[in-house]
């Protein structure tokens, strides 16, 4: 029973006890006087009963003030302090404290309950140093494996037997993109997350079948069998998957012994292998063709005796096939070469590190001011240009050098500058021949042989405007497609993945429904929208959808979703102010139909959770009729599990309960901030929970539904 209805019963208490009183006054009087005077007194009394039962209600009401101030001072202010211990002891960080001020009741037992959470935060501190220590061997070789991992160009997937996700690395997000059925959407941040099942990747079968082939080979014998599959995007992007097992070692030490543990995927992109083999194929197919023909005439003319023209004729068709056929595979056997991805601006600064330290000059750097990137070999291709830098200086004294590069038309021109004494083209032809010097010695490469491996042109320019010289050579850049998924890759800063779990190694799926699980042990979708209003069944539209999962206490920052969304009607100007989203910023930006499917995708398999959740279901269910998608999972609502846990707090806005947890608000009032800030006051509550005896996701959304706030309707 809480403090309001304490005072409202101990009210009621008292003014029957006035009453009673009051009876009992009025009888005693009675008592002591005789019959006449006792009518008297009576008929006086029912006179002014009017007076006697204000009297009575002023008692009351006065009684109603005193007990209320006294629940203030007693009862209420324990209760509010109380659920501020429970929340500092169920503090994982040990960060929170009471708020001492002075003046208050409560000052000294705060200043008190503060020194004893100090003395705890340090007996903490000193056994996590204890655990730290202990554990650190354990941990180092974790990390030395998610970082090998991650620092592979290889994209890898290490997945539980269950096929829950253990570890990935970012290279196998960018390459799941490609499997996405939307991925101009959020990324393509819809499919792969940690925690999330791999079958919402790969089909179950296809997965099931090579573990199936591995089991056979391990029953053989085989110690380190693999298997592949190949599977095809909607976008008709093809993924060449290898399947290695992790095997659990026997009480023996011996792994193949023991049973599956997990798996691990690696993935490669065969797209354009695959295509560069059809078109080989088609290439000998054709010269087939033509060289059938072209000899069949030659039978002919021979028979007939039609005459050597004919024959001729023939025998240059023939030529002109095989010259097609031989000019088609040197392409392919260049762009074989082992070719890197480099960022142009990254490749000058290498190439000018190079020049000065062989020629001793060090030459000015022309960088492009968007991101280009080019696909070559870095190191053949600065030794050439090292060898040109080196002959401009040792035969024509040139004393000034500058490196630029600059897309055009699909290419990369790559220049090499210089001013001072003119250099015939004849002569500049001449060096590209010539086998380069390195060290003092002469190689067996020439400039021609770099420039061919990279499929690429070099020529010598004069630029009289402003008196130089350069020589040019004409590069491929990478292809759009291929370009924005180097440049994604790299925009991630560091390779290693941010966050992994190797516990769900010993976690095994069970068939516990979901509403008796643990809290502790779910994956949440914690989620928040911006709209066009507060009146989702009058037409208000969503504008901003993000969301962000959340996985054994961590949240996972990496693996978020953020789309703008455009409306189909104005925003209303008075709202931007709040949200900061323009009609110029949703324009031409996905309508909610096409955003809400990949958001469907990303919340699969998660418990929903969002602050003041009924605001923002109540715009998906409007939704359902547009889009067919319905999102039936349980949902959780910090506003709700705030107020079972701190009833006795004024406010359980999302800033308060920031404040109350110590969690810095950024970007408030944008989707994905509002959803990064829940999902980390999510983490804090669940503790807290957990100590009033809240464990399971039923158990919480029994207690949310008692709560005051959970009859609010919109």
């Amino acid at each position: 029973m809480n403090w309001k209805r304490r005072l409202w019963l101990a009210t009621l208490v008292l003014a029957a006890v006035l009453g009673a009183w009051m009876a009992l006054v009025a009888a005693m009087v009675m008592s002591t006087i005789d019959d006449a005077h006792r009518d008297a007194f009576v008929d006086l009394a029912l006179s002014r009963w009017p007076l006697m039962a204000l009297g009575w209600a002023a008692g009351v009401l006065g009684s109603f003030a005193f007990l209320r101030w006294a629940s203030l001072r007693w009862l209420r202010l324990p209760a509010r302090m109380a659920e501020r211990v429970r929340a500092l002891v169920a503090d994982a960080e040990g960060s929170l404290r009471l708020p001492v001020a002075s003046g208050q009741d409560d000052a000294e037992l705060a200043s008190a309950i503060n020194e004893l959470a100090a003395q705890r935060e340090e007996g903490r501190k000193q056994l996590a140093a204890r655990v730290a220590e202990a554990s650190q061997r354990l941990q180092t070789e974790r990390n030395r494996l998610a970082a090998l991992v991650g620092e592979l160009t290889e994209a890898v997937i290490v997945c539980t037997a269950d096929g829950r996700v253990v570890l990935y690395n970012r290279r196998a997000r960018l390459q799941c993109r490609a499997l996405s059925d939307q991925p101009e959407v959020a990324g393509g941040a819809d499919l792969l997350g940690i925690g999330r099942s791999i079958f919402a990747v790969f089909d179950r079968e296809l997965i099931a079948h090579a573990l199936e082939r591995i089991g056979q080979r391990l029953d053989r014998g085989a110690s380190r069998p693999t298997a592949q599959f190949v599977t095809a995007s909607k976008a008709g992007q093809l993924l060449r998957v290898q399947v290695a097992p992790v095997l659990a070692e026997d009480e023996a030490g011996d792994a193949a012994a023991s049973r599956l543990q997990g798996y691990v995927l690696l993935l490669e992109n065969v797209t354009r292998a695959h295509l560069e083999g059809a078109a080989r194929e088609a290439a000998l197919h054709a010269l087939a063709t033509r060289a059938s023909a072209s000899l069949s005439h030659v039978r002919a003319a021979l028979a007939t005796g039609s005459g050597t023209d004919r024959v001729q004729q023939s025998l240059d068709e023939l030529a002109s096939a095989i010259r097609d056929w031989a000019e088609e595979g040197g392409r392919h056997l260049r762009q074989r070469w082992p070719l890197e991805e480099v960022l142009a601006a990254d490749f000058l600064r290498a190439a000018a590190r190079r020049v000065a330290a062989v020629s001793g000059r060090e030459p000015d750097l022309q960088v492009p001011d968007d991101p280009l990137w080019l696909r070559l070999d870095s190191f053949s291709l600065i030794q050439g240009l090292s060898y040109l830098a080196q002959r401009l200086i040792d035969e024509y004294q040139i004393r000034y050098l500058r490196l630029r590069v600059q897309a055009a038309q699909g290419l990369a021109h790559l220049d090499l500058v210089w001013a001072g004494q003119a250099l015939n083209t004849e002569t500049a032809m001449t060096w590209g021949s010539e086998p380069i010097i390195e060290g003092g010695a002469a190689t067996a490469l020439t400039l021609r042989d770099i420039v061919d491996r990279h499929g690429a042109q070099w020529w010598f320019e004069r630029d009289r405007l402003h008196n130089e010289g350069f020589f040019r050579f004409a590069l491929p850049a990478v292809p759009a497609l291929d370009a924005e998924a180097v440049a994604g890759e790299a925009s991630d800063g560091q390779s290693r993945p941010e966050y992994f779990d190797f516990d769900l190694f010993a976690e095994r799926e069970t068939a516990t429904a979901l509403v008796d699980r643990p809290l502790a042990s779910l994956v949440y979708c914690v989620f928040d929208t911006e709209t066009t209003g507060l009146k989702p069944s009058e037409g208000d539209e969503i504008i901003q959808l993000g969301a962000v999962r959340v996985f054994n206490g961590r949240v996972l920052r990496q693996e978020s979703f953020e789309q703008l969304v455009d409306p189909g009607r104005p925003i209303p100007p008075a709202t931007i102010p709040i949200h900061g989203i323009t009609p110029d910023m949703v324009a031409g930006r996905p309508r909610v139909e096409a955003v809400l499917p990949a958001f469907h995708r990303f919340a699969q398999d998660t418990v929903l959770v969002a602050h003041n959740a009924a605001f923002d279901m109540k715009f998906l269910q409007l939704l359902e009729g547009r889009t067919g998608l319905r999102f039936e999972q349980p949902v959780l609502d910090t506003l709700l599990l705030s107020a079972v846990v701190n009833p006795q707090q004024d406010s359980h806005r999302l800033e308060a309960l920031a404040e109350r947890f110590s969690i810095p608000v950024l970007g408030r009032h944008t989707a994905l901030g509002d959803a990064l800030v829940t999902a980390e006051v999510l983490v804090r509550l669940i503790p807290v929970l957990q100590a009033q005896g809240i464990h399971t996701l039923g158990q919480a959304l029994e207690a949310s539904r008692r709560t005051y706030f959970a009859r609010l309707k919109y």
